[in-house]
């Protein structure tokens, strides 16, 4: 199973980041790259086993943020950093384009004022259209759109790779990542003595990035209590192959004050996304599905787009967003303390965490520590996952076809439980691979997978468990 290295067998760190979602392995590249000894701290079994784990995969240009923002900083500065290293990290860019649909008059009246609030902000690549110009760019469309705002730079990326790359060359450059290790309270007193459920960890300054626990981590570490998260969930229906043909661009609804809502879209996998809807709740573990909730996304897609009415559902998942009791981004530095929280980060969370990772390093400097030497950013290719690129079944001598709905290799599998970061649970697996992601949802690949697993997965697998 993935090793976690003895907490007290480490010098004293630079620089303690809690939280292995897609901002904490970012904040832990960055570091890395400045040359900080880091450790990542994360409760779970895997990284993205929190919020991360689902969301809409989009690229966002910042078009809708609030003018002056610093989400909208913090996006603009993810996405711009996404685009110059991805090539050099293996990472795919689905260049979709997107599509702000208004279905009756005063929807209408309020894409001018999307699109001055887009041109405000920054973003190129925005035009006003007509019902007719919005269908000749997606045929699809219901014949009862009204008008549309076209936003030429949205896009989708792979959600799961990204971080996964971030974390790895932070490993290659010497960060360690402590899974299952849970926070239990921190003290400072000159330096952080961290403890932890795995043992105690030092480090000259910490980073909170515990997404829905960003507030709780906030208390246990005895700093003030700037703001209290509130869970939103999320339910998210993912449509068969066949839909992909129907939405090529995303669809995105006119916003409402309390949400975005309902996106139509593409995934870099092949499948076409309905979600999430927006859900007030107290429990930040659990996130359930319900029925009702589910067909009626379902009804709304073909709403939109009729040509997905009886398409059929590859899967269903819900996810916790940690939203917080503002709308903004809660990011906060106590140089005193020598403490950054990068709080209440939501759905843009995905395009903003490198731009987050950047801001957690200009704060750091703030805190008067020695500076270190950059070291030179090592090579990391991680294996394509999207449709839009060769894939390893594509490639000879790839083994056996052990996932055959998703089209994963044994090569590709033995390569995830070989890496530098390999998955610490099935969830993980699937991550890395897509294995079991596909219609059968693993009824004919779970057997095969429990095999190459045994004693890998610090949650195993039951060969028992196939098909259930």
């Amino acid at each position: 199973m993935p090793h976690t290295p003895s907490c007290t067998a480490q010098k004293t760190f630079d620089v303690a980041i809690i939280g292995a979602g897609v901002v904490g392995c970012a904040v832990a590249r960055r570091f890395a790259l400045e040359g900080a000894r880091v450790v990542v701290i994360e409760k779970g079994g895997d990284i993205l086993s929190g919020a991360s784990k689902a969301n809409s995969a989009i690229l966002h240009t910042g078009f809708d943020a609030p003018p002056g923002s610093l989400e909208l900083e913090m996006v603009r500065a993810g996405r711009a950093e996404y685009l110059a290293i991805r090539h050099s990290l293996g990472l795919p860019l689905v260049e979709t384009g997107a599509l702000v649909c208004a279905w009756n008059p005063a929807e209408t009246a309020k894409l001018e004022a999307i699109a001055a609030q887009g041109r405000e902000n920054g973003v190129d690549g925005l035009r006003l259209l007509t019902a007719a110009a919005a269908r000749a760019t997606l045929p699809g469309l219901a014949p009862g759109l009204a008008a549309a705002l076209e936003v030429a730079g949205e896009h989708i990326i792979d959600p799961w790779s990204a971080p996964l790359a971030y974390l790895t060359q932070a490993v290659m450059l010497g960060g360690v990542f402590l899974r299952n290790t849970e926070l239990i309270e921190g003290a400072f007193a000159g330096d952080w003595t961290l403890r932890t459920s795995a043992g105690d960890i030092r480090a000259a300054s910490v980073v909170n990035a515990a997404g829905l626990y960003g507030d709780t981590v906030d208390r246990r570490l005895g700093l003030p209590a700037e703001f209290a998260i509130r869970p939103r969930k999320g339910q998210f229906v993912v449509l068969d192959k066949a839909a992909f043909a129907h939405v090529p661009r995303i669809v995105l609804p006119v916003p409402t004050e309390i949400t975005k809502g309902v996106v139509v879209c593409p995934t870099a996998f092949g499948n076409v996304l309905v979600g999430p809807t927006a859900e007030e709740q107290e429990d930040r573990v659990r996130a359930t599905v319900e029925a009702g909730t589910l067909r009626a996304l379902l009804q709304r897609a073909a709403e939109i787009v009729p040509a997905l009415a009886g398409m059929p559902v590859t899967a269903v998942y819900a996810g916790l967003r940690p939203a917080s009791d503002s709308k903004a981004y809660r990011v906060f530095a106590r140089p005193e303390r020598r403490a950054i929280t990068l709080g209440g980060i939501r759905s843009t969370g995905l395009s903003a965490a490198l731009g987050l990772a950047q801001e957690a390093v200009r704060l750091h400097a703030g805190f008067g520590l020695p500076a270190t030497s950059r070291p030179p950013a090592p090579e990391v290719r991680l294996p394509n996952l999207a449709e839009t690129r060769p894939r390893d079944w594509q490639q000879p001598d790839h083994g056996e076809m052990v996932c055959h709905c998703e089209l994963v290799t044994r090569r590709e599998i033995e390569a995830a439980l070989d890496s530098l970061v390999p998955p610490g649970d099935f969830g993980g697996l699937r991550r890395r691979t897509r294995a079991a992601m596909g219609r059968c949802q693993g009824f004919y690949c779970q057997a095969r997978l429990a095999e190459m697993t045994r004693g890998r997965l610090s949650t195993p697998l039951a060969v028992e468990e196939a098909g259930s």
